[in-house]
């Protein structure tokens, strides 16, 4: 575990020294706001950001290793989500006949009729 432990640390400070990196040449004034890139300021860039990956790799899988290692001794549990229950069939049609439906829509149909073809009180 003091093994995983250091390691996470190391590779937060690789994270932190490739961040330091990006940000030095502006940090420190040695990049002319007004210019365009140096090439001592594009190769410090390209290597934090190398190293910046690397370290942030590193600890997402040190991260991942402790926590793995807490689970195992039980000192954290694992919540797990309840399977959703599977959605319930439709039920079977009762015998309604298609002119009984049409009866009862009828309704319905000029309601949204109606309601389409005005519009703030206003026919269209």
């Amino acid at each position: 575990m003091i093994r995983k432990f250091v390691g996470a640390v190391a590779a937060v400070l690789a994270l932190l020294a490739g961040l330091w990196l990006m940000i030095a040449p502006f940090a420190l004034g040695t990049q002319p706001e007004s210019e365009d890139w140096s090439n001592p300021t594009i190769t410090e860039f390209s290597t934090g950001l190398g190293v910046a990956v690397i370290g942030l790799a590193g600890t997402a899988a040190f991260a991942a290793a402790i926590y793995e290692d807490l689970v195992t001794r039980g000192l954290v549990t694992v919540r797990r989500r309840a399977p959703e229950p599977e959605p319930a069939p439709a039920p079977a049609p009762t015998g309604v006949s298609s002119a009984e439906l049409a009866t009862m829509l009828a309704p319905l149909v000029e309601a949204l009729r109606e309601d389409l073809t005005t519009t703030n009180g206003h026919r269209r």
